[in-house]
């Protein structure tokens, strides 16, 4: 058995929910017609969605938690992807917006997960 940090726990979350939308992306947003985006959500992209919303709502509420250690400005700038995550997704579901681009952002997010820190030199 392997242990996670939260860290990785959290890329691995991000990315099975990327992979879920990216399934999805493409044909969606070069979709003709509204009915043929609706098909695609009904197929799983809505499910694949409302995950990643949520994903990025308990993301949103632990940014904004006093206990949060990570550094003020980066908890700022995460904050408002949340934000814009959530005005996107909504924007999706309504057909005026498309997928690719929250699948874009988060792809970055779990590659500054991956990222190994720093080390200082002794």
């Amino acid at each position: 058995r392997e242990i996670e940090t939260p860290r990785q726990i959290e890329r691995r979350i991000l990315s099975s929910l990327t992979d879920r939308m990216e399934a999805s992306a493409d044909k969606f947003d070069t979709a003709e017609s509204s009915y043929e985006r609706v098909m695609i959500l009904a197929t799983g992209l809505r499910s694949a969605l409302a995950e990643n919303q949520k994903f990025w709502s308990a993301l949103k509420y632990d940014l904004i938690e006093s206990t949060n250690a990570l550094p003020e400005d980066l908890r700022a700038r995460l904050l408002s992807l949340a934000l814009w995550v959530e005005k996107t997704t909504a924007n999706v579901l309504g057909g005026t917006a498309g997928v690719r681009a929250l699948v874009s952002v988060n792809n970055n997010i779990a590659a500054a997960l991956s990222e190994m820190p720093l080390r200082e030199s002794a």
